[in-house]
C-alpha cells in the first residue's frame, strides 16, 4: 500500500440509481485534471460472484471488462468519463469475498481459528480495496444500493475499520442522497437524506464529510442549513448536485460547487496542474444545443418488465449514440422497439420514419423473428443498419434465407435442428455446455481482429487516436490480453483493431464461401492458435451503412472518443 493514497468512500441514501456511479466518476475525472493518479473499487453486495448469470431485466445490462471480467453495467461510467481501462480486480461482490474466505479455509490458512465475519470477511474486504488502491494518489469506494441494505453490513464495518487502520486523515466519507419534491407540495424535502444519515452513522459508525445532494433543481440555503444541522458538518460541506441535461455535465456542476478543492483541503493537499475543461464543455453543449438531428430505431428483446420500460439494459448501447451525437453536434432520437412488437405487425408500420436500425446483442430465442424483420427491412430498403454481437449472427442468417436460397437457414442456438446451421458452435464450448459449468466460459474480453481492405477497415483507420493507441498498448501489456498468441499474430499486421465480446456462438465456416458469393463481405476476423477463423466483422459493400460485428464496440465508446461504428452509423443516419 501505498502510503499516501487517500480513499474517497460514496455511499448511497433515499434510493437506489441516485448517481453514485456519476458522482465518483465525475470526481475522478476532476483530480485527474488536477494532476493526480485515480483509480475506483465498485462493491457489489450481491452473493452472485459476478453479474454474468444475470439477465438484463434482472440487474441491467452486463458489461465486460478488458480482462473478461462480466460485471455491473456502473463501472463503464468510469471508462466512458475517462478513456480508461478498469481492471476486474475493482470489482468486488459478496459472493467473491465470501469464496475467497472459505477457500483459505479449506486450505488451512487460518492456522485452525474459527473464520468469522468479524475479522476475516471484513479483513479481505480491507484487503481487496488496499490492493486496488496501491500506487494510486486517490482511490475512490463506491457502494451500491442505500446505507440501511442488511448485505452491506459487512462492508460498512470493513470501511470504518479502515480508518483505524490507515487513519482517518487519508479518508474522507462521502454521501450522496436525493431529495424528493412532492407534486403536491413542490417543497424539497431533507428528511429522508437525515434519515440516511442517521442510519449511517448508526449502523456503522461512518460519519459524513459530504453531502452530495441529488435533486430535480438547485438546493437553497434554508435547505442547507438543515442538512447542516442534523450533519454536523460545514454549510460548504454540502454539495447541491441537481438534475443536468446530461450526466456529462456533472463535472462542470461539482467544478462550479469548487468540490474537488473542498477534497483537496480536507486531505491538505493541492492541485498539481491546471486543468482544461473546454473539450468537455464544448461537447456538452453538443449534447445539449444540437445544431442537427436523426431518429434511430433500437430493436430489443430485453425492453419491457411489467409495465416498466427497461432501457437500461442497454444502456452501453444508448450512451455510445450520445457520444456519436455529441461529437457529431446531431441529436439522435431513439425509438425504442420490442421485437415481438415486429413479429405482430408490418415492420414498415414501425420502422417506416427511422433513418437508421440498431440491433443490440442478446440470448436465446425470443422476439428472434422479429429483429431478422427489421434486419431484411434495413437491408432492402437502404436504411443504415448497425448489428451487434448475435445480431451480426442473425444478419448471416437473414441473408443465407433470402439472398442464398437458405430458406430455413439459423442458428442451432435457435434451431438445433435446421438444415442450414449458419451459426454454429465450436468444439470447446461444445465440452463447456455438457459439462454445466456457465461461469465465465464464454468468449469474454478484448479479442484483436485483423480487419481486410474494406468500408470497415476505413471507419476504424478514420476514427480518433484511442483505437491506434489501443493496438500498441496490447502488444506491450500482456495482462490485458487472453492468448500470447494474439501478440505475435498483432506485430504482423498493422490492421489490427481490439474490442471486447461476450459470446459462445460462431459463425460456421463451412457456409462462408456460399455467403460470399452472394454478395456479403466478411471484413474481419480473429485466429484461434490452432488456426481457426473466427469471422469478426461483416458488411455489404453496395449498401449506405451495413454493418456488423461479433464484439460489442459499445463496451469501449466513451465522450471523448465515440466507436467508430456507432459514429459512423449515426453519421449515415444524418445523411
Amino acid at each position: 500500500m501505498s502510503e499516501s493514497t487517500k480513499y474517497i468512500i460514496i455511499t448511497g441514501g433515499v434510493i437506489s440509481g441516485v448517481g453514485k456511479g456519476v458522482t465518483s466518476a465525475s470526481i475522478w475525472k476532476i483530480l485527474k485534471w488536477y494532476g493526480y493518479k485515480v483509480t475506483s473499487v465498485k462493491i457489489d453486495p450481491y452473493i452472485n460472484y459476478d453479474a454474468g448469470t444475470m439477465r438484463p431485466t434482472e440487474h441491467w445490462e452486463v458489461w465486460v471488462t478488458s480482462d473478461w471480467w462480466e460485471i455491473d453495467q456502473d463501472l463503464w461510467n468510469y471508462e466512458r468519463f475517462l478513456e480508461v481501462s478498469i481492471p476486474r480486480t475493482n470489482n468486488m461482490t459478496t459472493g467473491q469475498v465470501y469464496k475467497t474466505v472459505i477457500d483459505k479455509e479449506r486450505k488451512g490458512e487460518y492456522l485452525g481459528k474459527t473464520v468469522q465475519l468479524i475479522p476475516h470477511v471484513t479483513g479481505e474486504i480491507q484487503r481487496r480495496i488496499l490492493e486496488a488502491g496501491k500506487w494510486f494518489d486517490f482511490c475512490i469506494v463506491e457502494v451500491w444500493w442505500v446505507v440501511w441494505d442488511y448485505e452491506n453490513i459487512p462492508f460498512l464495518f470493513a470501511i470504518k475499520a479502515l480508518e483505524h487502520k490507515i487513519g482517518r486523515e487519508n479518508i474522507i466519507n462521502m454521501l450522496v442522497s436525493y431529495l424528493p419534491v412532492p407534486n403536491h407540495t413542490k417543497e424539497m424535502k431533507t428528511k429522508p437524506t437525515q434519515q440516511s444519515i442517521k442510519a449511517l452513522t448508526e449502523s456503522s459508525g461512518i460519519i459524513p464529510d459530504f453531502i452530495v445532494c441529488r435533486s430535480p433543481y438547485p438546493m437553497d440555503e434554508v435547505r442547507k442549513s438543515k442538512i447542516v444541522t442534523y450533519a454536523n458538518i460545514p454549510i460548504e460541506h454540502v454539495i447541491s448536485a441537481p438534475d443536468a441535461n446530461t450526466i456529462y455535465e456533472i463535472p462542470l456542476v461539482l467544478l462550479e460547487e469548487k468540490l474537488w478543492e473542498k477534497i483537496l483541503k480536507k486531505f491538505g493537499m493541492e492541485k498539481k496542474e491546471d486543468y482544461n475543461k473546454a473539450e468537455l464543455q464544448k461537447l456538452v453543449n453538443n449534447v445539449i444545443n444540437p445544431e442537427k438531428e436523426t431518429t434511430i430505431a433500437i430493436v430489443c428483446k430485453y425492453l419491457k418488465e411489467g409495465d416498466n420500460m427497461m432501457t437500461d439494459a442497454y444502456i452501453s448501447v444508448s450512451e455510445s449514440l450520445i457520444h456519436a451525437w455529441a461529437n457529431l453536434n446531431a441529436k439522435v432520437n431513439i425509438k425504442w422497439v420490442d421485437a415481438k412488437d415486429i413479429e405482430n405487425r408490418w415492420a414498415k408500420d414501425i420502422l417506416e420514419w427511422v433513418d437508421g436500425i440498431l440491433v443490440p446483442g442478446g440470448f436465446g430465442s425470443s422476439g428472434i423473428e422479429g429483429k431478422i424483420e427489421a434486419i431484411t427491412y434495413a437491408r432492402e430498403n437502404n436504411i443504415p443498419f448497425l448489428g451487434i454481437c448475435l445480431w451480426m449472427q442473425l444478419a448471416l442468417v437473414e441473408y443465407a434465407r433470402n439472398k442464398c436460397d437458405m430458406q430455413w437457414a439459423n442458428s442451432i442456438e435457435i434451431d438445433k435442428k435446421t438444415p442450414f446451421p449458419i451459426i454454429n458452435i465450436i468444439d470447446s464450448q461444445k465440452e463447456i455446455l455438457e459439462s454445466g459449468d456457465m461461469w465465465g466460459t464464454m468468449r469474454l474480453g478484448t479479442y484483436w481482429a485483423i480487419l481486410k481492405e474494406s468500408k470497415t477497415l476505413d471507419l476504424y483507420k478514420n476514427s480518433e487516436s484511442r483505437y491506434k493507441r489501443d493496438y500498441e498498448r496490447m502488444k506491450e501489456i500482456k495482462a490485458d490480453v487472453n492468448e500470447d498468441y494474439r501478440l505475435w499474430i498483432m506485430s504482423k499486421d498493422d490492421n489490427v483493431v481490439l474490442e471486447r465480446h461476450r459470446h459462445r456462438y460462431e459463425v460456421n465456416p463451412k457456409y462462408i464461401k456460399d455467403l460470399e458469393g452472394c454478395g456479403m463481405v466478411f471484413a474481419g476476423y480473429h485466429v484461434r492458435k490452432d488456426g481457426t477463423k473466427l469471422m469478426e466483422f461483416i458488411e455489404l459493400p453496395e449498401h449506405k451503412f451495413f454493418h456488423a460485428t461479433q464484439a460489442h464496440p459499445e463496451f469501449k465508446s466513451n465522450i471523448h472518443t465515440p466507436s467508430p461504428l456507432f459514429y459512423n452509423f449515426v453519421k449515415a443516419g444524418l445523411k
